[in-house]
Parts: C-alpha cells; structure tokens; sequence
C-alpha cells in the first residue's frame, strides 16, 4: 500500500479480520476497534480508496512460495449465499450440489496448495448479465469498463491465467476444480500448455486412445465408461494408505490415455484419465483429466487430492477469517475485502506451523 494511513488501516482492518468475534462486517470490525477507527473511515478505506489489490496478492503468493512451500495452484469457486439483491454480482442460480436454487455471489479462488495447508492468493468475481446491461447498478456498484460477463469455467481460465501464467511465479501444476459445474474447457484452457489437472463429470466424453484398453482405440465413450474399463488397472497410492493391514479404505488410481473427441489442432493431444477411488467403494469416486500424460499416475493423485485440502481449509479457516462476510455494494470494496481476508487466512494458517515456516514468511 502507497501511503502510511492505508497501511495502518490495513492492519487495523486484519486485526479485525482476526479477532471479531461472529460476522467480520466492516461495523462489527469497527466496534471492536473502538477509538482506532470509525465505521465510516474503515468503509472509505475498503469501498473508495486508491489502494490497488493485485499487488498485495502477488506479494501474498511470494510469501507462501517459501513459506508452505507451494506445491500446485488450485482453482475452485465459492459461493456466498445473499439475502438482498444489491451485493455486486448477487443473482439466483441453481446449485447441483444442494439441489435447490439460491440468491448468491459466485467467486473463483486460486489456492497455494501443499499436502498440510492452503490459502487463497488470487480471486474473480462472476458476473452475470443482469448486471452489466444495467446501466445503473453498474455504476452503484462501480463495475470497471471493459467487464463481460463470463460462464464460471471462464471466469476460473481467467483466474488461472492471471495468477500461474501472469504473474511471474515459479512454474507450478494447476488443479481445477468446478464440483458439480462440469461445463466445457473454455479455448485458451484447453491449448495450454501449462500442467493441469481438471475434475470431470462422468458423461464427459473422451476418445480412448490407450492401447492398454484393448479393442477401444478411437472409440468415443464417457469417463465413467472408460474408467470402469479401466478397473484392472487400478494401483495403491503410496504414501496414502489407512491402518496397517487394512484393505477397506485403501486409496487407489488409475489413468487411460484419451483426446478429446474433436478434430486435431494445436494442444489437442493425448490426455490422461484419471480415476480416483478406495478400495471397497465405487469405482471411480473422481474423475479428472491432465495434460501430463507422463508423469506417473501416483503424483496426479496426489495432485487432486489437494482440492481436497483446500475444501477443508476453506471450512475450517476461511470462513472464520470473514471471506465470505463482505456487506457493502461495490466490486472494489468486495475485492479488497478477500485480498484482506486472504491474508488474515495465511496468517492463522502460519501461525500454527513451525517457526522456521514463519521465518521464511518473514
């Protein structure tokens, strides 16, 4: 932050983040803050200020480089459910997960992820539509030109593309992860060329391209077909494995060689299926699809079982931490509130490792 006023109010306001107790609202901070700051000076400094996020967020994921160590990018969206209509973004979708439609925000996360810990770095707010043909909640809630609207896979390729490709970050693998949205890989996402790691619906379809699964080759089927063929391939994980002795549980992978079912052209290779499972439960429990089709099946299980470590982070962190919990209407107050509550999460995620993580944070 340019000026030593924003940089105290920063504080102030992760201080806040850290210990209000209940909803982190910009006047429940306040409160707690007593004679530190006002109500209306904190709004100004979230909601009208000059101080620019983006940087802060690439100095967060710096710190966590060394600090976790970082092991992939993990892309995956949030929802924030919203009794009003005048929170920036708010709109009524249907969720397949809770099999109902809800009034919601709808965000994208990228985390820096390791094997004990998450944290998010990067965030894109989903905008519908409604809110950019209209004129006049556009300008309330101070919507930058140039915005267009955006399906929720290609709001994630974007967050992807600004964090591992346009921040000049070491090289590291990215997991997407959508949950129940399995829409299309947008273009760009598709043709990169950077490691990814994407979890698919089971009708996805896929052409086999795998001479391990004989009598498939060209054949177009769904990833849950091709990957129940592919159950006699199925390998432990090592390193993952339940009580000593103990078959029931056993974490279990497998990956097919497939392409996508189009015409060839740049980026249109092989792919590698993946399916994740324990043995003793359905076969497959997840699907996903990597364009690194020579690393060994073991290190992309691992690779998705990050987006696992993140769903518990966010659970057990995040929402403590207030990212959901922004009240006001304007999309720059909403992004300076997470980059803030990103920070306030890294922090309580630090403090609990050991002091020489904190002295690499440092």
């Amino acid at each position: 932050m340019p000026r030593s006023d924003q940089r105290r109010k920063g504080t102030q306001y992760l201080n806040g983040l850290l210990s209000t107790q209940g909803r982190k609202s910009i006047r429940n901070i306040a409160n707690l803050l007593g004679s530190q700051v006002s109500e209306q000076n904190l709004h100004h400094f979230i909601s009208d200020s000059t101080w620019d996020w983006v940087p802060l967020r690439r100095a967060l994921a710096d710190t966590l480089e060394a600090a976790l160590p970082t092991r992939a990018w993990v892309v995956t969206p949030m929802t924030i459910p919203k009794a009003g209509q005048n929170s920036v973004g708010v709109w009524r979708y249907f969720s397949p997960a809770l099999g109902h439609t809800l009034n919601a925000q709808r965000a994208v996360g990228v985390w820096a992820a390791s094997e004990s810990a998450s944290v998010p770095v990067n965030w894109r707010l989903q905008l519908p539509s409604s809110w950019l043909v209209d004129g006049s909640r556009r300008s309330q809630a101070a919507i930058p030109e140039g915005t267009s609207s955006e399906s929720l896979a290609e709001c994630a390729a974007e967050a992807f593309r600004e964090t591992a490709l346009g921040w000049g970050l070491r090289a590291r693998p990215t997991v997407l992860d959508l949950g129940d949205a399995h829409e299309p890989l947008p273009e760009k996402l598709a043709a990169t060329r950077a490691p990814l790691l994407v979890r698919v619906g089971r009708d996805t379809p896929l052409t086999v391209t795998d001479p391990a699964v004989p009598g498939r080759e060209q054949t177009t089927l769904t990833a849950h077909e091709i990957m129940g063929m592919a159950r006699n391939m199925r390998r432990p994980v090592p390193g993952r494995r339940p009580l000593a002795g103990v078959a029931e549980g056993l974490p279990l992978a497998a990956a097919v060689r497939v392409a996508l079912p189009r015409p060839p052209g740049p980026g249109r290779g092989h792919l590698a299926l993946v399916g994740l499972g324990t043995y003793g439960a359905r076969w497959p429990g997840e699907l996903w699809l990597s364009n690194r089709t020579t690393v060994p099946v073991e290190h992309l299980a691992r690779l998705g079982w990050l987006a696992n470590r993140v769903t518990q982070d966010s659970a057990a962190v995040a929402d403590r931490v207030g990212l959901r919990d922004f009240t006001g209407r304007s999309f720059t107050g909403w992004h300076r509130h997470v980059t803030l509550a990103s920070v306030a999460h890294a922090v309580a995620v630090l403090a609990g490792r050991p002091q020489q993580s904190l002295r690499s944070a440092s």
